[in-house]
């Protein structure tokens, strides 16, 4: 390989688990999630490593180092470009744990400033499309965890209740409306029951599909009375750990 001086790096944190973050490196079928259909890796030393762009253009080289799940080294390059051929520069990805999830750092070695300069914006690109197919693998459960909030409103049962929060929800969970500011599962149970108490009959149910990215999800919800007509509506965003569950929740009040 080419004397490879230029470098340049990026740092994200990914809302998801150290190991699940690495079996996209590792799994051809992941791999191409944020690459492009087509695009294949052969996780052991020595292997190949093909990446096939939306639009055509191919990258290819091989892989150096596999240390899951901490380390994935790679080499690249374009068989249509000269000046960074197939195996060209060198990819360094180190992962390691983060308060919310992964802290991923990528390391591109490359043979001269300019062609470094050209990754800066695609790596930015690039490593947004990861994030987003990471987060949507420990997110894939999201709407399950909202209709199992919204339930947990409406059960009289306070130990049922309880048992539905801590499935859905870190026990720490945070939760912020016009009417509550409660830490915990411990503090938001009996916020509920007041709110069956003062409210009863009434409590949110899911209004349409939820959306979702990198671990924030929104999902509209409307109340409805004993007569079953509308009496609010609005939108919670949640925001999910890294394990998938629910960790902080705000309400906002539509008209």
């Amino acid at each position: 390989m080419t004397d490879l001086s230029h470098s340049l790096a990026r740092t994200v944190v990914i809302r998801a688990p150290q190991h699940t973050v690495f079996s996209f490196f590792t799994v051809s079928a992941k791999w191409a999630a944020w690459w492009g259909a087509g695009s294949q890796v052969d996780p052991r030393p020595g292997g190949a490593m093909l990446i096939r762009y939306p639009n055509g253009v191919e990258a290819s080289g091989e892989v150096l180092e596999v240390d899951p799940p901490r380390r994935f080294v790679f080499t690249m390059g374009y068989a249509s470009n000269p000046k960074l051929p197939p195996g060209g520069s060198r990819v360094s990805i180190a992962l390691e744990p983060h308060d919310d999830g992964t802290r991923l750092t990528l390391t591109h070695d490359l043979p001269d400033a300019a062609i470094r300069d050209e990754h800066r914006q695609g790596w930015r690109y690039q490593l947004a499309l990861f994030s987003n197919v990471v987060a949507d693998e420990v997110a894939a459960g999201a709407e399950a965890l909202v209709d199992g909030w919204f339930a947990a409103w409406a059960d009289p049962d306070i130990a049922a209740r309880t048992d539905t929060l801590r499935r859905v929800a870190a026990g720490d969970v945070r939760f912020r409306d016009r009417y509550s500011h409660v830490d915990g599962i411990d503090d938001l149970v009996p916020h509920i029951s007041a709110a069956q108490h003062f409210m009863p009959g009434m409590a949110p149910v899911r209004s349409g599909d939820v959306r979702h990215c990198q671990g924030t999800v929104l999902a509209d919800w409307v109340v409805k009375g004993a007569d079953g007509q509308p009496k609010a509506r609005g939108t919670n965003v949640f925001v999910l750990d890294a394990g998938g569950r629910i960790s902080s929740a705000t309400g906002f009040w539509g008209s």
